[in-house]
């Protein structure tokens, strides 16, 4: 049978629900993304103490399972302080780049669990990242849909 078809468990009806995946790369946080973290560890810690208060076994199954997921992230993560000089573009930077057409687009380099591609904040392990991670101001680097120059690193 085609897995598109099978419902996922969601804990309900004592079914045992899949654990979340850890990333298998190192935990790279900015100072922001850890404190994001730990903001996410306490709000479930809280909202544990509900489910137990509330003998809610699904949402307890639930929050326990996104509990050990973010402890785990918040155990392992490697804090990466801002860096001192913007001339190379790496972990936490800004980068501005000019497509050809004129186009303008920013993307931050961040950790995994920080990343949003739609608001411009992309993983350090994301193909763009690797291909920015390294270069200077006034480079033209082949991205997946395109080439584009670095007019600004930050």
């Amino acid at each position: 049978m085609s897995r598109a078809f099978v419902k996922e468990s969601d804990g309900a009806d004592g079914e045992e629900l899949p654990e979340l995946q850890v990333s298998p790369h190192r935990n790279l946080v900015t100072p922001s993304g850890l404190q994001r973290i730990e903001a996410t560890v306490g709000l479930l810690q809280v909202a544990l103490s509900r489910a137990r208060a509330d003998a809610d076994r699904a949402q307890i199954a639930r929050i326990q399972r996104d509990l050990r997921y973010w402890s785990e992230r918040q155990h392992t993560a490697e804090v990466i302080p801002a860096a001192e000089s913007a001339d190379v573009v790496r972990f936490g930077c800004a980068v501005t780049l000019e497509k050809p057409d004129g186009v303008t687009v920013e993307y931050r380099i961040v950790g995994e669990d920080e990343a949003d591609p739609a608001r411009g904040s992309i993983s350090y392990v994301s193909p763009i990242a690797r291909f920015l991670i390294g270069r200077v101001q006034g480079d033209v680097v082949a991205l997946p849909d395109g080439e584009a120059t670095i007019l600004e690193i930050s």
